[in-house]
């Protein structure tokens, strides 16, 4: 969970990797507290990232998540020079975000311009997201303890006939997910009328209560925060992301 990962990319499989835990492209941090609760609180996924030193010096990437450190994509002729101790900033923007229309819905690390590409609708007063599938609260773990804005819940993934029963073995790294009855304002709790929109952003786990990762972008009330199944609904459809 520090490095970087050359052949795994947003809109790969979460699924089948030999790895634990695969983060997709730069996991980055600082090992100074003050700077990494920073990039913890702070930064939100679809924020530009720029390397600072180094043969990559110059190139610019997008932030696609949030687990024990802050995941960037950047293009593979980027990944081939980068290395391990280049300076990455980040220009964060988007903490504090509201929709002025729902203020019951609350957004979580999520860049406006993200927001704007997201093909929201809104249908009968209720806003409508598209997402690649929906998750019953029943499967989460590991995470349930922390807040939202710190680090990602991971789904327990070790009934794999209930896996693929649920088709959530084709989830993919980057994938929008709706998860049921999830209130995660404070923390991470059931709520019957509650629901969370968050994304994919790492890979399985074989340890008991983890797998792929979910990160909390949007949480609120069912009467006024929705949802409808797009297979094609993942961060690297709506931001472009080029591999």
């Amino acid at each position: 969970m520090f490095g970087v990962v050359n052949n795994v990319k947003v809109g790969d499989k979460a699924f089948g990797w030999a790895g634990d835990h695969i983060e997709p492209g730069v996991s980055i941090d600082s090992e100074h507290i003050n700077e990494h609760f920073a990039l913890h609180y702070m930064v939100c996924t679809g924020n530009k990232a720029i390397v600072r030193s180094g043969e990559a010096k110059g190139s610019i990437g997008i932030v696609t998540g949030e687990h024990a450190r802050n995941l960037v994509h950047f293009e593979q002729k980027t990944l081939d020079k980068i290395c391990v101790g280049d300076q990455i900033d980040i220009i964060t923007h988007g903490r504090g975000l509201k929709l002025l229309d729902f203020p019951d819905i609350e957004l979580k690390k999520i860049d406006p311009n993200l927001l704007k590409s997201m093909n929201l609708k809104i249908v009968d007063k209720k806003l409508i997201v598209d997402v690649a599938m929906e998750l019953p609260i029943r499967i989460m773990g590991s995470g349930a303890e922390l807040n939202s804005e710190y680090v990602d819940q991971d789904l327990m993934s070790g009934d794999r006939s209930l896996m693929k029963k649920l088709k959530i073995d084709q989830m993919r790294l980057g994938d929008l997910i709706v998860i049921n009855h999830a209130d995660h304002r404070w923390g991470r709790s059931f709520k019957k009328d509650y629901i969370s929109i968050a994304i994919c952003i790492h890979g399985d786990s074989v340890m008991t209560g983890h797998g792929p990762g979910i990160m909390t972008i949007m949480t609120g009330k069912r009467k006024n925060l929705g949802w409808k199944i797009n297979k094609k609904a993942n961060i690297k459809n709506i931001l472009k992301v080029k591999i």
